[in-house]
Formats: structure tokens, sequence, C-alpha cells
């Protein structure tokens, strides 16, 4: 069991450091910047763009930045990777503290269980 859960963290961080190399080169929060006006004279075009780029918009006052604007499902996606990390964290510390794991088998069984009852 606990090579499995060494396995399965390789692998998540793996993943998770794919999806940050992306992000610094599809989603650089720099080229998404909007002055405070593009949301009150054309909200549309505004949420179009949050929804488009699944980025983070910048939006200016007075020409400084003043607030950060994402739509929901990055805001969610944003909120689950980081829920993953501290879960991956949290798993890191037992390995390293060496606290006896849950059988494999069992693990799955009671997935299988809440499932089949959902």
């Amino acid at each position: 069991m606990l090579e499995f859960r060494r396995w399965l963290c390789y692998n998540i961080d793996r993943i998770m450091a794919k999806e940050v190399e992306n992000m610094s080169r599809q989603d650089n929060i720099i080229t998404n910047i909007k002055p405070s006006t593009a949301i009150r004279h054309d909200y549309n075009s505004f949420s179009k763009l949050c929804h488009e780029t699944q980025a983070p918009v910048v939006v200016t006052k007075n020409g400084e930045a003043d607030l950060v604007v994402m739509s929901c499902e990055a805001y969610q996606r944003m909120i689950a990777r980081q829920r993953l990390g501290r879960m991956l964290s949290e798993v890191d510390r037992e390995i390293a503290a060496d606290t006896p794991m849950r059988d494999f088998e069992d693990t799955f069984a009671a997935i299988k269980k809440r499932i089949d009852n959902a």
C-alpha cells in the first residue's frame, strides 16, 4: 500500500507540475489587463473574455491594479487545485511519519460501496 501511495503522489506531482507549466505559458496574468470601464461599458465582452481565456483578468482603477476577476469555472478549478495540494502535503507528512496506511482493496471497496449507494 505504501508503494501505491508513493506512486500516486509521484504521478499527481507530475500532473500538477505540467499544469503549472501550461498555466505559465498560456494563462499569463499580465496579458489580461482591462480598465474598470470595460466592465461598466461592455459587461458581455468582459464576461466572454473571462470565460474564453479561463484565466484571471486584472481590472485597473486609475491605471493601477485593483481587482482580479475570473470565471466561476476557473475559480472552482483553482480551489480544487489548492485542495489537492493540501491533500498531497498531508499524504507526504503521513509517509514521512511512517503512518499506517489503509489497505488498497479495502479503500476501493469502500469507494465502490459509496458509489453504489449514491
